[in-house]
């Protein structure tokens, strides 16, 4: 795992993959076949790893947490960076931050919590979880109604917040007022576009964001680095072409599960056996895997037939 100070400039050299996590029937972390997957990711050259949403990671126990981190630092390249997530109530994010201080992580991601908090809530609040965990945070921004533009402003000032995940869907991406008004106070550099492949290239080109995570990227990390590549050169024919790729899985995630649909996706194109999710979540329903499994394994042969190409 890289455990060197985070730079800014990680933001916008690598796609932030977000894996799902493998685990086995019993529910415990199953570390081998977490170990494949980001042995997958990272062969196709991603190297930042977000361990929230689409691991589940809102239903972790913290008395599993430590382990969950030690797995993740272990099976990771010595230049992978790691964020896991904390959260997402006060409380969890508490304890988990005085494990935090314990490790060699750089940064943690706040998870959303809808209601229950005030902006100036959220302003204390992460400020004391950085001063327990002795590390900046990223935050997770889902809804106008968490955290207020100026307030965000401040937290990215002091350094409480070192990046900005943002994930507030919109009809059409380039209609966004309130991303608008935050690129007037956080530079682009600081925020990565969190949905991702489906409104990634306009806010690049349109709002130029650092760059984008992405879920189905785990399993063409060669393409969606490319698909960054192209787009940052203004290579707008390639970019379109590896865009329209990612389309299909995407659009079933949108339209049945963005964590279910991934996490029996990878299983599904045995990249690794990512076993049952945690429970508050279940697996997709059974009518549904045959078209998760299709677009899966096609996704995964466009991958490879790039990999050949290139």
């Amino acid at each position: 795992m890289n455990e060197s100070p985070f730079e800014d400039s990680e933001l916008a050299a690598s796609v932030m993959a977000v894996p799902p996590l493998a685990r086995r029937a019993d529910h415990a972390l199953d570390a081998a076949q977490n170990a494949a997957l980001i042995r997958h990711i990272e062969a196709g050259g991603v190297r930042t790893l977000l361990y929230g949403g689409n691991a589940n990671l809102y239903h972790v126990a913290v008395s599993e947490y430590r382990d969950l981190l030690d797995m993740l630092s272990e099976s990771t390249s010595d230049d992978t960076r790691v964020i896991p997530a904390i959260g997402p109530d006060y409380g969890k994010m508490l304890d988990q931050a005085r494990i935090l201080a314990q490790t060699r992580y750089r940064t943690a991601m706040v998870l959303p919590l809808a209601g229950f908090t005030t902006s100036e809530g959220v302003e204390a609040g992460l400020t004391r979880i950085v001063d327990a965990a002795g590390i900046p945070l990223t935050l997770y921004i889902k809804s106008e109604d968490y955290v207020e533009v100026e307030t965000l402003a401040r937290l990215v000032e002091r350094g409480t917040l070192l990046a900005v995940k943002y994930a507030i869907v919109r009809k059409n991406p380039a209609d966004d007022p309130y991303l608008r008004r935050l690129l007037q106070h956080v530079p682009a550099g600081k925020i990565v576009s969190g949905m991702g492949e489906r409104p990634a290239l306009v806010h690049l080109r349109e709002f130029g964001l650092a760059a984008w995570t992405t879920g189905s990227g785990c399993i063409a990390p060669r393409m969606v680095t490319a698909l960054l590549h192209a787009a940052k050169r203004g290579d707008h024919d390639t970019a379109q072409r590896l865009y329209d790729a990612f389309l299909p899985l995407e659009t079933l995630r949108d339209d049945i599960s963005l964590i279910r649909v991934l996490h029996d996706a990878v299983t599904f194109a045995q990249i690794a056996d990512m076993g049952p999710l945690l429970p508050l979540l279940s697996s997709t329903p059974p009518e549904h895997h045959a078209k998760i499994a299709d677009a899966a394994r096609t996704l995964l042969a466009l991958e490879r037939e790039y990999e050949r190409a290139t």
